[in-house]
């Protein structure tokens, strides 16, 4: 969310974030609908340019565009990009902020080109499909790769934490035993790309915060590379708040495979939550778990 005391939203006015689960989706509004939008620009350059192009397709002509970020996370280069998409603007700068305010003007250049850059794309490296902006888009990340190849055969039903595109969760419906499997994730994107990488009857996909989002109960199994970065700053809280919501759900004699960089100290959110707590790999910065409950 922009910070409310450097860019407050319009009274009334729909969230669009792929990142909050219930959101509008930005690209399904139509041309020219809206008459103003504040946005907390995304760092990576690509996803910037695709979600700015966005908003100014979605505002109608001299409609206001307010965007920010923080100058070390895209801000500094927000005014270039919005003079390359035909915008006149004016700048300032509060609390490392860099914030950006424009009238989306009759003619717009080179936004179709950001769009498609930005758009869902099939990755021939990785043999799925992906999109700028989600976790890892563009490579296998190494501890997921780490999981994928240590993990059992599993069965009975269960839950991917955190799903991302689908990496783990191809790998864990390679078992014939599984009989059914909870993809989840707070990125529409990842979920939306999620499903199109897995054509298989046992997966069930929701878009939800597994801290607070969809319940469940009674699993036999839980795989997760819960994440660590809020906003780009280390929150560990994160993947704790995954162990105990795997806790929460599993059935007594359930397992949880989990995979984290070597310096996160989970030991101690683990050991009083479940039975039994197995190392089980520690290779290239990152260890495995195996946890009972």
């Amino acid at each position: 969310m922009p910070p409310v005391e450097l860019a407050e939203a319009p009274t009334g006015s729909r969230q669009f974030s792929p990142l909050i689960p219930g959101s509008g989706k930005l690209e399904d509004q139509a041309g020219g609908s809206l008459t103003e939008m504040v946005l907390l620009a995304p760092p990576g350059t690509v996803e910037r340019r695709y979600t700015t192009a966005l908003a100014l397709k979605a505002l109608a002509p001299g409609g206001r565009l307010t965007i920010l970020a923080p100058k070390d996370r895209g801000g500094s280069r927000l005014a270039k990009e919005l003079k390359g998409f035909g915008c006149d603007l004016s700048e300032t700068s509060r609390r490392h902020y860099r914030i950006c305010t424009c009238e989306r003007p009759a003619q717009l250049t080179g936004i179709e080109e950001a769009i498609t850059e930005g758009a869902p794309r099939y990755d021939e490296s990785l043999g799925l499909w992906t999109q700028p902006g989600v976790f890892s888009w563009n490579r296998l990340d190494p501890g997921s790769a780490l999981l994928e190849q240590n993990l059992p055969a599993l069965s009975g039903k269960g839950a991917d934490f955190g799903c991302g595109i689908g990496i783990l969760a191809r790998a864990i419906l390679k078992g014939p035993g599984v009989t059914h499997l909870a993809l989840l994730d707070i990125d529409r994107r990842a979920t939306e790309m999620a499903a199109r990488n897995i054509e298989d009857q046992r997966a069930e996909i929701h878009w939800t915060d597994v801290r607070s989002g969809l319940r469940l109960s009674g699993l036999d199994f839980v795989v997760m590379n819960p994440p660590f970065h809020d906003g780009g700053a280390e929150d560990q809280s994160l993947g704790q708040s995954f162990i105990r919501k795997a806790a929460e759900a599993l059935r007594l004699g359930g397992v949880l495979w989990l995979v984290a960089n070597r310096h996160l100290p989970y030991e101690g959110v683990l050991k009083p939550l479940f039975k039994r707590v197995t190392p089980k790999v520690e290779a290239a910065g990152y260890k495995i778990y195996e946890a009972q409950k």
